[in-house]
């Protein structure tokens, strides 16, 4: 079954910070988009046996606390996520700390201090596909029970007629299908098939510490982006408010369209003469998006500019426009292009795809935003 906003919205999140002042503003963050099912604690002592009781969707988690630090707190939720899933989010303001923290299972990270939108988009992000992971998984032990059904009576199937043979078939590839996807969340962070809970911890940091290399690299192209437009941030530095808007609407947009192509591609409904008609809709789909985001956020950008007294605030409204309209067609057309391209070139587009849309949706976004800056305001 898809997964619904009715679904997202009473997911489960638990807030671990030991400073009850954060943990309200995440409280505060999360219940003002409808998030219902909130709960929080300061004590991480208490964590996994909350865990344990509740099974979370959401944990946002606080690294530097007193008694028991955020990564001690994930090596308990390790042995409780048999499967290897953490659904966990890292909070820290120190970016040594990022690194450990994916490997050992976190799936994303908040830099302090907190930024709402950011939140929010982190948030929904990783909800989604830990729905995405449960339903394929409870999918899949529907259809492996089914599957054994049918192999017990597979003697007496063979002697009936083509149509029910059909039948099996159909549904052996289906557990094959189900199981293919419900390995994406995994292989879209590096997580290769092979691995599994038994697989030995030097092999696992062999399969998944070369795709934390590469992620790392295509970061520097970003930031090199964002130091070429060093001068113009010095001059306009509201424009670094809403650097973070724009990366995450265009990687949203990228994502979505990643989803689709990687699902057409595993379930084989994506033949060669649809790839033009998929990047064309994915692009009209971008530039409809960007232009109503853009709409909402460049109305922002023009009240924070004008309480601040900028001669510039139409303008500056104009640039987040206009570089909203062009990152997410940008993005949305790289979502459906990139895993193409892999899967042109021999590599695994589930595994490989979303560390080259981030860079593309960071350097466009960005880049947009400054290089329009730096052009029209003066």
């Amino acid at each position: 079954m898809p997964i619904t906003e009715s679904d997202i919205l009473s997911a489960r999140i638990l807030i671990v910070d030991d400073q009850a002042f954060n943990v309200s503003v995440l409280e505060r963050i999360l219940r003002s988009v409808g998030y219902t099912a909130v709960n929080s604690t300061t004590d991480p002592l208490l964590v996994c046996a909350l865990h344990r009781e509740n099974r979370y969707d959401l944990i946002l988690l606080d690294i530097e606390m007193d008694g028991m630090d955020g990564f001690q707190v994930m090596e308990g939720l390790q042995e409780i996520e048999r499967d290897n899933y953490l659904p966990v989010i890292v909070i820290t303001s120190q970016p040594d700390y990022k690194l450990r923290a994916l490997q050992l299972g976190a799936k994303d990270f908040l830099s302090t201090p907190l930024d709402r939108v950011e939140v929010l988009a982190r948030a929904r992000n990783l909800l989604e596909v830990r729905l995405l992971h449960e339903d394929s998984k409870l999918h899949g032990k529907v259809l492996e029970q089914k599957v054994q059904e049918v192999e017990a009576s597979h003697r007496l199937i063979l002697r009936q007629s083509d149509e029910v043979k059909r039948l099996y078939e159909k549904l052996l590839a289906e557990q094959k299908r189900s199981t293919e996807l419900s390995l994406l969340p995994g292989a879209m962070v590096g997580i290769e098939k092979e691995e599994r809970l038994a697989t030995h911890w030097f092999k696992c940091l062999w399969f998944r510490h070369p795709w934390l290399q590469i992620n790392l690299l295509t970061a520097f192209i970003a930031a090199a982006v964002v130091a070429s437009f060093q001068g113009t941030l010095d001059r306009l530095l509201i424009l670094t408010m809403f650097l973070p808007v724009l990366a995450g609407q265009s990687g949203n947009t990228g994502s979505q369209a990643l989803a689709i192509t990687l699902r057409g591609i595993t379930v084989g409904d994506l033949a060669a003469d649809k790839v033009y008609a998929l990047i064309r809709k994915e692009a009209l789909l971008g530039l409809f998006n960007g232009g109503l985001v853009g709409l909402v956020a460049a109305a922002g950008m023009f009240v924070v500019a004008k309480a601040q007294h900028s001669p510039s605030a139409l303008m500056l409204s104009g640039v987040v426009f206009l570089a909203m309209i062009g990152s997410c067609v940008i993005s949305s057309m790289s979502g459906a292009v990139v895993p193409l391209v892999l899967k042109r070139l021999g590599a695994d587009p589930v595994t490989a795809s979303s560390i080259f849309l981030t860079t593309a949706t960071d350097v466009v976004s960005m880049g947009m935003l400054l290089g329009l800056a730096t052009i029209l305001v003066k």
